[in-house]
């Protein structure tokens, strides 16, 4: 084996030093968990050589010889099995991913015989990268990204996809971006393999003119006559080094003095752009990429829209259909009791409740208020109008405890109760049944040839159970209808209003206790609607809940879809990945850049959904379907989108973190 070192002045620090570089693949020696049983195949065997700041070095060797691994270790995209690499006076063998990262980003440019640029970006943007992990602010990157463009004759093409550029423009974009954060030390890997004579002849061009401007430049090629551009050639053959000219005479200053670079990189490596910046370029470069693949994107969305716009109509239609009902049930008496005669014994006695009986009810605590109610039947004559009704004998307290008001007329009053006035208040079928479409107020109706004036006529309330319909009533004063009507004070029963609902089983206690000791015996009952109209509640709830998560299920389905998609992308990109690390990417920009991809997805997503849901529930109100939307279902449903791509998107930008940099560059 051949090795031999320039010579430099003993006082300067080298600013690449390799002293034993050994690189093993397979076997348990190449990999890292030792687990590896292939056959160990060493590609690298010692090599040792060290090149100052501002060299122009060809390192010149055939297929396998073992020089790209080479220029992956130079270029700290691998790691050698073993030896020494100093770069600028400092071992690199205890740098952190994240020191490595910043190395790339801040010293190194890489110039790929396959340009590897980033299909979904356009020539600015791909010149860009490298600042863009270094946290350059926007406006200054774009100016020098364009600015580097039109100095390698590109003007023109800032808007250009790769798939819009000539190879040899393509191999310009690369050297751009490899400028980008200064290029001090430019690796170029075989430059001019992919282009023809003439768009080689620039590319080399270029190359010189970097390297006459101070740039350390480091070609590695096959081809001699390429090799013999630069002004220092080192050869190798099967992994050891055979040949070296020997150091050369920088044109100019160098672009990079190691002493003073090494000084920065701690604190260079310590101060990074702030999260908020590194969020935002995300989300952008998240955007940009997935406008590019739209119909894919729009898959994936479909997953996220159908699952958010369920939870919002489903939620809406539960909460409709809960308050419909509450609202019913609130017109039957939603906080009510009701006392009524007889035992609930099979062998219990009979009983009979007066209006004796209301007084005692009312003072029982929580008792809000206590009414007569006698109920009967009656026909009635309007004309030659003929109806058969439902006779309410209530008093004035009516409207207020059974939640029951007029739409037309007024309500009879305690003076009314108290004259047996001959006044009544008509359901709406009474009254379309004896006066048809007209408005009854101020018309006389015979009840049992008694004329009564109609003084209101009752909102519709619709059927309470089986047969029996509310809007099919006649109210009237208490007094009124048990005397001069019905003929009979005993009660049909007593309604109570409580105060609060949460208390009615108290309540029913305390009144049973004062009914028995005023009676001294059990001949009643009281039965506690509040009860069964709660348990109503209650299971209308467990319905919506139901329903809600039913829909949640289409969301979770959504997000499965997302992972499956960015799993997918992460294979697909690869490369991408390769290239990011290269320009200086660290672990956590790549899994923050597939991360925020996920996440614009669920954004979108999430808030296509809304909308969708939002139109779905006005099409179902104008179908007079019961909706109600909630603002905490809409946020919650949102934010359980952003969740899902959080949540699913972690794995596969996890996975595209820890991707090795080298097998990713390498990957079709």
């Amino acid at each position: 084996m051949v090795t031999t070192e320039p010579a430099a002045d003993a006082a300067r620090v080298p600013l690449i030093e390799l002293i034993g570089i050994r690189r093993v693949y397979g076997g348990k020696s190449g990999d890292k968990s030792g687990s590896d049983d292939s056959p160990a195949t060493e590609a690298l065997r010692g090599i040792s050589l060290s090149i100052a700041a501002g060299e122009f070095v060809a390192i010149m060797g055939q297929s396998g010889s073992g020089k790209s691994t080479l220029m992956h270790i130079l270029g700290c995209l691998d790691r050698p099995s073993s030896g020494t690499y100093r770069f600028a006076g400092r071992d690199i063998a205890g740098f952190s991913a994240d020191a490595l990262a910043w190395l790339r980003r801040e010293a190194f440019g890489f110039v790929f015989q396959g340009y590897h640029l980033i299909r979904t970006l356009d020539a600015q943007h791909n010149v860009e990268v490298p600042a863009v992990y270094a946290g350059t602010p926007l406006p200054e990157r774009e100016e020098r990204a364009r600015a580097l463009l039109e100095r390698l004759g590109l003007a023109g093409r800032f808007g250009h996809r790769p798939g819009q550029l000539s190879g040899g423009q393509q191999q310009r974009v690369s050297i751009a971006r490899a400028l980008m954060n200064g290029g001090h030390i430019v690796l170029a890997d075989e430059p001019t393999g992919a282009l023809d004579s003439r768009s080689g002849a620039e590319v080399m061009a270029l190359l010189k003119e970097l390297a006459d401007a101070g740039h350390t430049v480091i070609l590695i090629t096959h081809d001699r006559a390429v090799a013999g551009q630069a002004r220092r050639i080192i050869e190798i053959r099967d992994g050891q080094v055979i040949a070296d000219s020997g150091a050369s005479a920088c044109a100019a200053a160098p672009q990079l003095e190691p002493q003073a670079f090494a000084a920065r990189m701690s604190e260079g490596v310590a101060h990074t752009a702030s999260l908020w910046t590194d969020v935002r370029e995300a989300l952008a470069s998240a955007w940009r990429t997935l406008g590019v693949n739209r119909f894919r994107t729009l898959l994936t969305l479909l997953g996220i829209v159908i699952g958010v716009a369920s939870v919002i109509v489903m939620l809406a239609v539960g909460t409709g259909t809960q308050a419909k009902v509450a609202q019913k049930m609130a017109l039957f008496g939603a906080s009510r009791l009701y006392v009524v005669p007889g035992s609930d014994e099979a062998r219990g006695v009979g009983g009979v409740l007066t209006q004796a009986d209301v007084p005692i009810v009312q003072a029982v605590p929580n008792v809000a208020a206590a009414m007569p109610f006698l109920r009967g039947q009656a026909t009635l004559r309007a004309g030659n109008a003929d109806a058969a009704a439902s006779i309410w004998a209530v008093t004035p307290d009516a409207p207020h405890i059974l939640n029951w008001r007029p739409v037309r007329g007024q309500f009879y009053d305690w003076q009314d109760e108290r004259r047996l006035s001959t006044v009544m208040l008509l359901g709406k079928k009474v009254r379309e049944r004896l006066f048809g479409g007209e408005d009854a107020v101020g018309k006389y109706v015979l009840v049992n040839n008694v004329p009564f004036q109609v003084i209101g006529e009752l909102e519709e309330k619709g059927a309470v159970s089986g047969d029996a319909d509310d809007d099919d009533v006649v109210m009237m004063p208490f007094s009124t209808g048990s005397r001069r009507v019905l003929g009979k004070t005993s009660l049909s029963w007593i309604s109570v209003l409580l105060d609060e609902l949460s208390q009615a089983s108290q309540t029913v206690d305390a009144i049973t206790a004062q009914l028995q000791a005023a009676h001294h015996v059990r001949d009643f009952q009281v039965y506690n609607a509040a009860a069964a109209i709660q348990a109503q509640e209650d299971t209308q709830r467990t319905m919506t809940l139901m329903l809600g998560l039913i829909a949640a299920i289409s969301l979770l389905v959504g997000g499965i879809g997302v992972m499956n998609i960015m799993l997918m992308t992460v294979k697909e990109r690869t490369r991408e990945i390769g290239i990011r690390m290269a320009t200086g990417a660290r672990q956590r920009d790549i899994q923050r850049q597939f991360l925020a991809e996920a996440v614009m997805v669920s954004l979108v997503g999430g808030g296509a959904g809304v909308a969708a849901g939002l139109a779905i529930g006005a099409a179902l109100i104008a179908w007079d379907v019961p909706v109600i939307f909630s603002v905490r279902s809409i946020v919650g449903a949102f934010a359980c989108a952003v969740a899902t791509g959080l949540i699913f998107g972690f794995m596969p930008a996890r996975q595209a973190a820890r991707l090795d940099p080298v097998m990713a560059l390498g990957s079709e």
